[in-house]
């Protein structure tokens, strides 16, 4: 069973369709990511599928359960970390923690807060008013309380965002131990390392739809190809001239010169052909970056 399934979902604003024809599903037990630039749909996905907003048309199932149908037995099943402030500062982490787990109608609510505060180390600062929290410590208290009542399925909307590079890497790990009790988790993120670090599979969000998923590995599979040569200096400008002349594209970093797949071979022979000097000519290294830029038309941003 899917954790979640999505089928021609739509969301429009007035005269805005910010989801066009969603279609997806997540495994249960993994990571999935949902990458895309601000505006793309990832908020608005998360919050039709966190029952905080109603879809224009399609269907989705969390769990097993139709959110359409029943949704109070969705939001049973799921927790959502939001990327605005939901702690009380006046509170201290563990008075938050207590106040989350009493909404949720949690039976022993002190042996909950235990289980969660073990799990994600926070007894060294639990008692602490929230107002004396770093920005890590307070990222570290959202998802643990995101864990409270035991979902199955949680929603974590950039959990790193604002986060030091430590604390983002505790977080990193947080969220795979996470994962590794059983629990799914949907998450979006604007840092591509994160995604390729911690994801199971991964989905890029473009102009309202799914423009391309899969795991990091078969994302990058699928990617078009693309070249690194370089040349002796002393044939370096002639190189390039040859290349100008035979209208074969490629961009320029430092002394690299960056050629796509279809015209690769083409330069090569002809270089050569004019006794060029060729000094490398490998196959550049796929990264979620250049896949980002590439799906959602921005390469001329590279």
């Amino acid at each position: 069973m899917d954790a979640i399934r999505i089928e021609n979902l739509r969301k429009s604003y007035k005269n805005h369709e910010v989801l066009k024809d969603v279609s997806l599903s997540v495994k249960q037990g993994e990571v999935f990511t949902l990458l895309g630039e601000n505006g793309a749909g990832k908020t608005t996905l998360i919050h039709i599928l966190a029952t905080l907003l109603h879809a224009d048309a399609g269907t989705v199932t969390i769990l097993g359960e139709s959110l359409a149908e029943k949704p109070d037995k969705v939001r049973e099943l799921i927790s959502l970390n939001s990327q605005s402030n939901t702690l009380d500062e006046a509170f201290s982490g563990y008075e938050n923690l207590k106040l989350i787990a009493e909404l949720r109608g949690v039976k022993d609510v002190k042996a909950e807060i235990t289980r969660i505060s073990e799990r994600l180390n926070l007894d060294s600062f639990l008692k602490r008013k929230v107002a004396e929290y770093s920005g890590g410590m307070r990222r570290r208290l959202d998802i643990a309380m995101s864990l409270v009542g035991d979902p199955s399925l949680i929603f974590l909307d950039e959990p790193t965002t604002g986060v030091d590079p430590k604390n983002r890497i505790e977080i990193w790990k947080t969220i795979q131990e996470i994962r590794d009790s059983g629990k799914t988790i949907f998450l979006t993120t604007q840092y591509l390392e994160e995604a390729d670090r911690i994801s199971d599979h991964i989905g890029f969000i473009h102009d309202g739809r799914i423009v391309l998923s899969g795991t990091p590995e078969q994302v990058k599979q699928k990617a078009e190809k693309h070249y690194l040569l370089e040349l002796d200096a002393t044939d370096f400008d002639q190189g390039l001239a040859l290349l100008q002349e035979g209208n074969l594209s490629y961009q320029l970093t430092d002394k690299t010169i960056e050629l796509n797949e279809t015209v690769a071979q083409e330069a090569l022979q002809i270089l050569l052909a004019k006794g060029i000097s060729v000094e490398k000519f490998n196959l550049a290294e796929v990264s979620l970056e250049s896949i980002f830029l590439h799906v959602t038309g921005n390469e001329g941003e590279k």
